[in-house]
């Protein structure tokens, strides 16, 4: 696992750094620490990572600066800090934990089961996804994603206006941030439940989902009896 911890108190990030290895030992395959918002991003250009402890005060810097530009990024977060009455608009940003200080060891831990399950029965939903388009950071509510395909390590948003936005983060990893009305209906699909108009069983194995619109998206065999039995 590829970490960054971006903290500005230099022991805390000690202990952040010593406990995470406790809890994830040789499953650790590199960690840096950055002590600013700026530096932590420049990393991020340069590196792959696949978590971001981030605190959300560094030297007066808003880490909220940061979090609305990564939630566009393949990587999760988890947040560390002592700003508890932040958490809610954390989890809207999409992290994937919220860890507040002081911290013990187990909580860490917890933090990181929650990163290895990816079950929807733990994680914490947000309100609206960022991508980036053209340069820019584009903000997208959740409630006008139609649907979402699956398109190798990358998702293509299916947006109620007619448009299509590319996120970078795979559809096993949106399945664990997007609210339980996304149902994922296909390997390849997840479909906004409030768009859903009707299932049709066109025997022989095959099934679809009729949308509001009247489009139609596949639904696998397996997908398509939880959803009849209301799962």
């Amino acid at each position: 696992m590829r970490i960054l911890i971006v903290e500005d108190e230099a022991s805390v990030a000690a202990r952040i750094e010593r406990l995470t290895l406790q809890v994830l030992g040789d499953k650790v395959e590199r960690l840096a620490i950055r002590s600013t918002l700026s530096s932590g991003m420049h990393y991020i250009q340069q590196h792959t990572i696949d978590v971001l402890l981030l605190d959300l005060n560094l030297n007066g810097e808003d880490g909220f600066s940061m979090l609305k530009t990564l939630v566009s990024y393949s990587f999760h977060t988890i947040i560390i800090s002592a700003n508890t009455h932040q958490a809610i608009d954390a989890f809207n940003y999409g992290v994937l934990d919220f860890i507040a200080k002081p911290f013990t060891v187990d909580r860490l831990s917890k933090a990181f089961s929650r990163y290895a399950e990816f079950t929807k029965d733990i994680h914490y939903s947000s309100q609206y996804l960022t991508v980036r388009k053209k340069g820019e950071i584009v903000v997208v509510k959740n409630e006008d994603i139609v649907y979402i395909k699956g398109a190798g390590n990358y998702s293509e948003l299916y947006i109620k206006d007619g448009s299509t936005l590319l996120h970078d983060k795979s559809l096993n990893k949106l399945e664990t941030l997007l609210p339980i009305k996304f149902k994922r209906i296909h390997r390849s699909f997840i479909c906004n439940w409030d768009y859903s108009r009707s299932l049709l069983n066109h025997g022989a194995g095959k099934y679809e989902l009729v949308l509001q619109s009247g489009g139609l998206l596949p639904v696998s065999r397996s997908k398509y009896a939880a959803l009849i039995n209301g799962e």
